[in-house]
């Protein structure tokens, strides 16, 4: 009896371990058939989805997104937005003046006709009716015969929609005139993983979908052009610039026209229309087109210029992110007006373009990046939001230096200095925080932009730069179309670098604790120099420290840190280094001699790179007459 207990016990535990290690994600296909009307911003549709279930679990419900219901008076959007305390300028209003303003959220204001909503009108699951109940941006969807691990059923839904007046990302008659902004705009099915459900509500942040093939046609006013997710079925029918080169495209009767649109193996379907649209296409080297929507403001000669101009620089960006990330999986990439800012969506971006040049490139820069950080890998940005706005900061700052000829010796200096700033706002909490719960804008935005870029800038510094872009090579190439969770970047950088790595991700992300170090003492000893340095900080790093001599020699010192368990490439080849003992963290003072006296040191400095964030550097150099 013993016996067989222990056996079955066995089988548990190994099936156990196999389920947990074994990789599964759902899939989904939309055929989606919508008609808009571009005098009342009202639209309605039909959706067929067929959801596979790839889990382990028999599924009973579904759940839908629907974010256009963010944008009525009393939404939770709008609550947490009259209740934070640095609301977003772009969603608030001064009622009052200058010198009293009175900011009033602008979803509050909102009258029925200008807000936005997203319905189900009816939903069948396999030709049969389902009950759902909607609550407030998450419709909750009671099958009526569940789905069994590796089934797939037909959802079909009617909808209804109004686009809102334009206030966050998606809606209508933006800042700049674009006529329709259309993102998150459909009933968008949750994404369901290892960790279950993922139904956070649209009150602030960012997006978290399931892979799957779109199928899309929109019919609306045909003087309007059309640009977004896909790729464009009939372009010879619609013209608008899509068309075959020395095709000649047929006027359509009536007032509309139907544009058929599918997207492979995306997450997401955006789109945006405008009856003053510009549409420019750039064929780029590695194949890929490039299209550019802008206004046609004829009267700017300026505007006109920085949107041509853009157009080879943005093929320099497709070419720098292809060689040090990966290859951009799809055929098309499009640059749109519109939006309220930059965002980045499936196979494009939405980006204000009343900008100066530089500000036109760096934000089409960060929202390009974001196709391989954000819609090829794609984690789940409400839970590990710096690893993507982070990681797509970090490419884009290098794109950016390196496409511009700016050369900086850190390409990542307004980066530190921003964590630097959250480090002592006293608001830092650990990027472990779900995106939502942060204590107000800045301090998310500071943690998931600056500190999550400083956490490769500065993963660099501790597993060297070969590595560091050997580990971004590999992440991508293993994890595109995976939904990466933090633990993925770490072990790859550890096998890549043979460090390990769990003490930084866990500091990092996981806790609020910063690096601070410090040159204690220098002493005459014997003709050599004892340098006493100080752990002051909780977070542990290596050190290295350069000597400069009166002479004008230079020499290294590598202190690397015990539970790293091996050490990186000496990252100044020019200068002769020594590696240290290891320096175990629990020790708070570390003493090391050089073979020269005290008075031959002109400057001794630790982390001459700047890339490790130690908040006081104060007591990092010293430097002797």
């Amino acid at each position: 009896m013993i016996k067989r207990i222990i056996i079955a016990a066995f089988i548990l535990t190994t099936m156990g371990v196999q389920a947990q290690s074994s990789y599964w994600q759902q899939h989904v296909d939309y055929k989606m058939d919508v008609q808009m009307n571009v005098n009342t911003f009202q639209y309605t549709g039909t959706q067929e989805l067929v959801y596979t279930n790839n889990s382990p679990e028999v599924l009973n419900r579904v759940y839908y997104h629907l974010y256009y219901n963010a944008f009525q008076p009393g939404s939770e959007m709008d609550i947490r937005l009259q209740n934070i305390a640095d609301p977003d300028g772009r969603m608030t209003q001064n009622l009052g003046t200058k010198e009293n303003p009175n900011r009033v959220s602008r979803i509050s204001q909102l009258s029925p006709n200008e807000i936005g909503y997203m319905h189900a009108v009816s939903l069948t699951q396999d030709g049969k009716k389902v009950q759902f109940d909607e609550a407030g941006t998450v419709l909750e969807v009671d099958l009526v015969t569940p789905i069994n691990p590796g089934e797939s059923t037909k959802l079909n839904m009617e909808f209804k929609g109004q686009v809102p007046v334009h206030i966050r990302r998606a809606g209508r008659n933006n800042k700049e005139g674009v006529a329709l902004s259309m993102a998150q705009w459909y009933p968008k099915m949750a994404e369901y993983d290892f960790e279950g459900w993922h139904t956070s509500p649209y009150i602030a942040r960012e997006f978290h979908g399931v892979w799957g093939d779109f199928d899309v046609k929109i019919t609306l006013d045909k003087n309007y052009t059309i640009g977004g997710s896909g790729y464009l079925q009939n372009p010879n029918e619609i013209g608008h610039g899509y068309e075959d080169e020395g095709v000649k495209v047929k006027k359509q009767r009536g007032k509309t026209l139907t544009w058929h649109f599918k997207a492979p193996n995306v997450h997401d379907f955006t789109w945006a229309a405008d009856a003053e649209y510009v549409h420019d296409k750039l064929v780029t080297p590695s194949g890929v087109t490039l299209h550019f929507f802008y206004k046609n403001k004829k009267d700017d000669t300026t505007f006109m210029a920085n949107w041509k101009k853009l157009q080879p620089d943005t093929a320099k960006l497709l070419d720098f992110f292809n060689k040090n990330v990966g290859e951009y999986p799809y055929k098309q990439y499009s640059v749109i007006q519109g939006g309220d800012g930059g965002m980045e969506y499936a196979m494009c971006t939405l980006i204000t373009g009343e900008r100066r040049y530089g500000s036109l490139f760096g934000v089409t820069a960060h929202e390009m990046a974001h196709s391989w950080f954000q819609h090829v890998l794609a984690t789940n940005e409400s839970k590990h939001e710096w690893m993507d706005e982070g990681f797509t900061s970090f490419i884009s700052e290098l794109a950016e230096d390196k496409i511009t000829g700016a050369n900086k010796q850190n390409p990542f200096e307004g980066t530190y200095r921003g964590y630097f700033s959250l480090a002592a706002s006293g608001k830092e909490m650990p990027q472990t925080t779900h995106a939502d719960r942060f204590v107000d804008n800045f301090a998310y935005g500071r943690s998931a932009y600056s500190k999550g870029a400083v956490f490769l800038a500065q993963l660099g510094y501790v597993i060297g730069q070969d590595n560091l872009m050997k580990t971004l090579k590999k992440y991508y190439a293993d994890f595109k179309f995976k939904h990466p969770t933090p633990n993925d970047i770490k072990r790859t950088a550890e096998k890549i670098s043979g460090i390990h790595l769990d003490w930084y991700l866990t500091d990092w992300t996981q806790t609020t604790n910063t690096i601070d170090y410090g040159i204690k003492s220098l002493e005459d000893k014997n003709g050599k120099t004892a340098v006493t340095l100080e752990r002051i900080g909780l977070m542990p790093m290596p050190i290295d420290i350069i000597v400069i001599y009166k002479d004008g020699t230079r020499e290294s010192f590598y202190a690397p840190l015990r539970m790293m368990r091996g050490e990186k490439e000496n990252p100044y080849p020019a200068i002769s280094r020594t590696v240290l003992d290891d320096w175990p963290w629990a020790y708070p003072t570390y003493t090391f001699e050089i073979n020269k006296p005290k008075s031959s040191i002109a400057t001794i400095v630790i982390d001459p790179s700047e890339l490790m964030a130690d908040v006081d550097k104060r007591n990092n150099f010293i430097q002797q007459q």
